[in-house]
């Protein structure tokens, strides 16, 4: 618009002293007080002269519209490739500003399963700890049996002493109560092999109970772990529209610092396992546990890698 202005003014200045002169010229020839006789010889040029001006003033106002109309032509194709540049940036803008929602969706998603891991963790902890409780009550019963169990014994002790002292007073009756106390003997060793058997078989199942707590919490460890390798995996494969919708399984061994110390593909499609070997690679040390056990269960592993679209 402000070189619409600019070339205005020249065209209007230009257009006033055109039309001055041809008022100029009309002026001179028509209001003279009275018209003065000259020859025919001098009347033609000044015809000719008039009309060569016309000409000129045409013709140049012809240049002056032409210029003009140019000038407008270019003012509508700069304005018309600015807007196709704004329409470009707005698209871009708009892309953008989708991927951003698509990266913040997803961040969300490994945010979630990030606590849902956490929490199925802090519920094996909790179920790990009243299962330990448990074993503490059974051993603090066991223990309170065993007392119970010492104390039943040196009662009877005492009062099998009290009945071989009455038997040197009266033989048949010490025979009889001698009789009577190896049957009480005879049951309470019973009794007393009965608890001890009671007690073996709880400290059994106190063992049998902590192993399996054991086992349960390497297996969600290993889950844990397992899902943060497959994440750092994903993260730097890089994926096309040919692999969309396929996988490879690939076995992979690490060293107990995680290092990869080998890879190789079990099956799957050639162009995702090829993708997932490197990314495999990039990654060179991927999350384990300090844990023995879950080490030992980790260290070498079948991975599932499927390629993920946003």
């Amino acid at each position: 618009m402000a070189i619409k202005s600019e070339l205005t003014l020249p065209v209007v200045i230009s257009a006033g002293i055109h039309i001055g002169v041809i008022v100029a010229l009309a002026l001179g020839i028509s209001f003279d007080d009275k018209p003065k006789h000259m020859p025919m010889a001098q009347s033609a040029p000044v015809v000719q002269a008039v009309v060569v001006d016309q000409q000129r003033i045409n013709d140049h106002a012809e240049k002056l519209k032409k210029q003009r109309a140019d000038t407008q032509r270019k003012e509508k194709e700069r304005q018309a490739d600015l807007d196709r540049q704004a329409k470009k940036a707005r698209d871009e803008v708009r892309k953008e500003q989708n991927r951003i929602k698509q990266l913040e969706i997803q961040r969300k998603q490994k945010e979630q399963e990030t606590i849902t891991a956490n929490n199925a963790a802090k519920a094996a902890k909790q179920k790990e700890l009243a299962e330990k409780a448990k074993a503490e009550k059974a051993t603090a019963q066991r223990k309170q049996q065993e007392a119970e169990r010492k104390a039943a014994e040196q009662k009877a002790d005492e009062k099998r002493k009290r009945e071989e002292a009455a038997a040197a007073k009266k033989r048949e009756d010490d025979r009889k109560r001698k009789e009577e106390a190896e049957r009480k003997r005879k049951a309470e060793d019973a009794e007393r092999q009965r608890q001890e058997n009671e007690m073996a078989e709880a400290m059994a199942a106190e063992q049998v109970a902590l192993s399996a707590t054991r086992g349960r919490q390497v297996v969600s460890e290993v889950n844990k772990y397992t899902a943060m390798i497959t994440s750092a995996i994903q993260r730097r494969l890089i994926v096309d529209e040919s692999m969309r919708g396929k996988s490879c399984v690939v076995n992979v061994r690490l060293a107990k610092d995680g290092f990869v110390t080998s890879s190789k593909t079990l099956s799957g499609d050639p162009v995702v396992c090829r993708a997932a070997k490197t990314a495999i690679n990039k990654a060179g040390r991927l999350p384990v546990s300090s844990e023995a056990d879950v080490y030992e269960k980790m260290k070498e592993i079948n991975l599932t890698v499927s390629p993920e679209f946003n």
